[in-house]
């Protein structure tokens, strides 16, 4: 072992199940270990780097931005901010954003929102969430109580009050569930730590009608969906809806932390001066990133990931081993008998892949290249076998 991993095992907070693998550099779909191994990367820093490790034109625009200036609190306006919310706000429809560092503080940001539209309009015994069964929402003690497994509703009590939860695509469990108490409802299209499972379009669009007929928010968690994992800008794009909060993060700065709280027209409004701010929140290298990465993202690269979604499914559905393929776009998860050993077998043939559940899960960058596309695809049925 080298004393890159020695450091950390002796000095770091134990919170992580790490692999004994040091990465030291990386180009695109490629990382390279310390000992000058390389694997072709199927996890993309677990769908942050959607654009592949070290994207030229992002770099640049990063570096560009740190010899102005990297940060001038939000007591101030800047260039960097203001040029990524009008991107913003002109791609989605959406009317404010508010600029965080991480998914979890942007879930924080929409549940706050949520909570204070009702409060404003409603008084004070509106404010109860309903998540589903199998979410993950961030791992803050609030956004751990929205989060719909019990496995992480431990060590950590009293957890935060008024969350609670449906069966995931169960009409009739998300109506008895929509009390008069209820403000918001908040939920992943693509539930990923829950196993890569797609919500039905029927049901989320039964739901979005739901929310609207009673003045309920629908807050739609696109921090691993988003910034075109999915085939679109935003998975809800796909689904034909029109949130009231999106929360997104991961891809949104190919690689630099940066959480975006999306507010449309009910809750314009609702966070005035004073409620809610974070200091590093909209970083203005995080921010000349995610700019760049928003220029990337356009028609051509959607229809090269469901291109890309539509050959993966091809080639491992029905492969032997292989159970069912599950997701969308370029999220996508496996369903096979043994996931970790099949981790274990593919990181020692050079492929990084990520588990989900039961789930091997494939998140690779979403310009991968074709042919490293095709010899991490050949590497998972080889395995599997």
């Amino acid at each position: 072992m080298s004393k890159y991993i020695d450091n950390l095992n002796n000095y770091y907070v134990n919170t992580y199940s790490r692999s004994n693998i040091c990465f030291t550099s990386g180009k695109g779909s490629i990382l390279v270990d310390e000992n000058g191994k390389e694997y072709i990367d199927f996890g993309s820093g677990i769908a942050v780097n959607g654009l592949g490790i070290c994207n030229e034109k992002v770099n640049e625009a990063v570096i560009k931005q740190l010899n102005k200036i990297p940060h001038t609190s939000n007591l101030y306006y800047n260039e960097p901010q203001g040029t990524l919310a009008e991107t913003l706000i002109k791609r989605t429809g959406m009317k404010r954003v508010f600029l965080s560092d991480s998914g979890a503080e942007a879930n924080e940001c929409a549940i706050k929102i949520a909570r204070k539209y009702s409060f404003d309009k409603y008084g004070d015994n509106r404010n109860v969430i309903v998540a589903l069964n199998n979410s993950f929402h961030g791992r803050t003690v609030t956004t751990l109580s929205a989060t719909g497994q019990d496995v992480f509703h431990t060590y950590f009590m009293p957890f935060t009050e008024g969350f609670r939860f449906a069966a995931a695509g169960n009409l009739d469990a998300m109506k008895s569930a929509l009390t008069k108490d209820v403000c918001a409802v908040i939920m992943e299209l693509v539930q990923g730590e829950g196993g890569v499972v797609a919500l039905d379009k029927d049901y989320v669009k039964a739901v979005a009608e739901l929310c609207d007929k009673h003045d309920i928010l629908l807050i739609i968690d696109e921090v691993q969906t988003g910034n075109g994992r999915c085939g679109n800008l935003y998975a809800y794009m796909e689904y034909g809806i029109s949130p009231d909060v999106v929360t997104t993060a991961k891809g949104i700065a190919n690689g630099l932390p940066l959480g975006v709280t999306f507010v449309g027209d009910k809750a314009e409004y609702t966070l005035s001066a004073g409620t809610h701010g974070s200091t590093f929140g909209g970083n203005l290298c995080s921010c000349a990133a995610a700019v760049e990465v928003l220029k990337q993202l356009d028609e051509q690269l959607f229809k090269d990931v469901k291109a890309k979604h539509d050959y993966i499914i091809k080639e491992l559905s029905g492969c032997k081993g292989v159970k069912s393929v599950t997701g969308m776009g370029l999220m996508l998860g496996i369903d096979c008998e043994d996931n970790k050993a099949v981790l274990k077998a593919c990181r020692e043939k050079g492929l990084i892949v990520l588990t989900a559940k039961n789930k091997i899960r494939l998140l690779p960058a979403l310009n991968i290249p074709d042919e490293l596309l095709k010899q991490g695809v050949e590497i998972i049925k080889e395995v599997l076998k």
